[in-house]
């Protein structure tokens, strides 16, 4: 088992951090492709982008890691039966998107550019679904090489289609440029389903009976997975409300919605991508902390539990605190080398700090989830979130700018590290 962890650990690092660099070669195209405007417009639909990606998950990679890593039943039965009722479940969010993106657009967002990318984000949920399965299935079987090979696979197949697809979009207008970036996520996450199903073992015969309803088997997934997928629901409907709930409060605050969007922007675009570049390295060791903590756990090895999690922690700040110095020290280079602008300069040097308590928030995160204390973080993270909307929405009146927005973000930070890291321990 300790072997496996730390195979892991460097397996999903080395593939996080190539994962990473492509994603930051994506995001510098994008950025000068579709200017600071567009990043502002994508910024808007980003959060209910996230939504529904968590809504069509349904908290199922992380039920399906953890009854597969306990070895209950064969890996078949727990994943086929659930296949039917996420992909009816998907169908049933498209129709919801389809009918609020015009109110979204025109009335909440107040900004018609986000329509139709709000539209094409319905197509991309079953792919995202099925995906997020396979990726929950070699998580449990603590195989990390082929989700790391498919994270690659579909970072480059987004890379390839950011640079030679946008460019040509933007010909036609911003809009339909923006909606292109949100529908590369079909033949990315097409292509990393592909790459995953090429690494089930071969012996492994599927009928159409097994894809049957197991009423049991869904309520024993379900039991997981709700709870698990409350905190982050809470999370992405925080982030869904953000955008909203900043404009209505700067709109009669008297700043102007173009205003709001570039500056809103930068923070989503420039400030929070950079600072969030090592959450790689943290995401990686979470993955891999999960079926560890979960088996050990279960089985009442509760100092080899807290030695896991303390190991994982002090990980996580070996990259972090690095990261954080270097972020605080020469944050105009990062800038100007990554996106080619000094936009957001001032946030960063401010808020770096913060975030250091972040990079330890997922394997918290992780280890709650794996000691079935996933109520106990949705909690945590429900209280953060109100604390976090009342903070964002009182201090945006106050005419200190996007300001608001960075205070509450850290409050937050602050408040869901403290919480989890005192359950975690608590508990063990």
């Amino acid at each position: 088992m300790k072997n496996n962890f730390i195979k892991s650990t460097i397996i999903l690092i080395i593939g996080g951090f190539i994962s990473k660099i492509l994603s930051m070669i994506i995001k510098i195209i994008l950025t000068r492709t579709i200017s600071t405007k567009g990043i502002g417009i994508y910024s808007l639909i980003l959060p209910t982008f996230n939504l529904f990606i968590t809504l069509c998950s349904l908290g199922l990679p992380i039920a399906i890691s953890k009854q597969i890593s306990e070895q209950r039943k064969k890996a078949k039965e727990i994943i086929l039966p659930i296949i039917p009722l996420t992909l009816l479940f998907d169908v049933f969010l498209i129709i919801i998107l389809f009918i609020l993106s015009p109110l979204l657009s025109n009335f909440l967002l107040k900004n018609k550019m986000t329509y139709y990318p709000l539209i094409a984000i319905g197509l991309t949920l079953p792919f995202i679904s099925i995906s997020s399965i396979l990726k929950g299935y070699f998580f449990g079987k603590e195989k990390m090489f082929p989700t790391t090979f498919s994270n690659i696979t579909e970072q480059l197949i987004r890379l390839i289609l950011t640079l030679t697809l946008i460019k040509y979009l933007m010909k036609y207008s911003l809009s339909i440029a923006i909606t292109g970036v949100v529908l590369i996520n079909i033949l990315s996450e097409g292509i990393s389903i592909i790459t995953l199903l090429l690494f089930i073992p071969k012996h492994e015969k599927i009928s159409f009976s097994d894809f049957k309803l197991d009423q049991s088997q869904i309520k024993d997934l379900l039991d997981i997975s709700l709870p698990t997928i409350g905190s982050r629901l809470i999370g992405s409907i925080t982030y869904f409300l953000e955008p909203i709930l900043l404009t209505y409060a700067l709109t009669n605050s008297g700043y102007s919605i173009n205003d709001i969007t570039i500056e809103y922007g930068i923070i989503n675009g420039y400030v929070y991508p950079l600072l969030l570049l090592p959450s790689f390295f943290t995401m990686a060791v979470s993955s891999a902390l999960l079926p560890v903590v979960s088996n050990a756990y279960s089985k009442r090895n509760y100092s080899y539990t807290r030695y896991k999690i303390k190991q994982a922690l002090v990980i996580s700040l070996i990259i972090g605190i690095p990261c954080t110095l270097l972020f605080m020290s020469v944050p105009k280079y990062f800038l100007n080398t990554i996106y080619n602008t000094n936009e957001g300069l001032t946030y960063i040097k401010i808020i770096a700090p913060f975030f250091l308590l972040h990079y330890i928030q997922g394997p918290l995160t992780a280890s709650m989830q794996a000691m079935n204390k996933a109520k106990e973080a949705m909690l945590g993270t429900l209280y953060g979130s109100i604390i976090r909307c009342i903070l964002l929405l009182t201090l945006s009146f106050l005419h200190i700018g996007l300001w608001g927005l960075l205070i509450a973000t850290i409050t937050n930070i602050i408040f869901i590290t403290i919480h989890h890291f005192y359950y975690v321990f608590h508990s063990t």
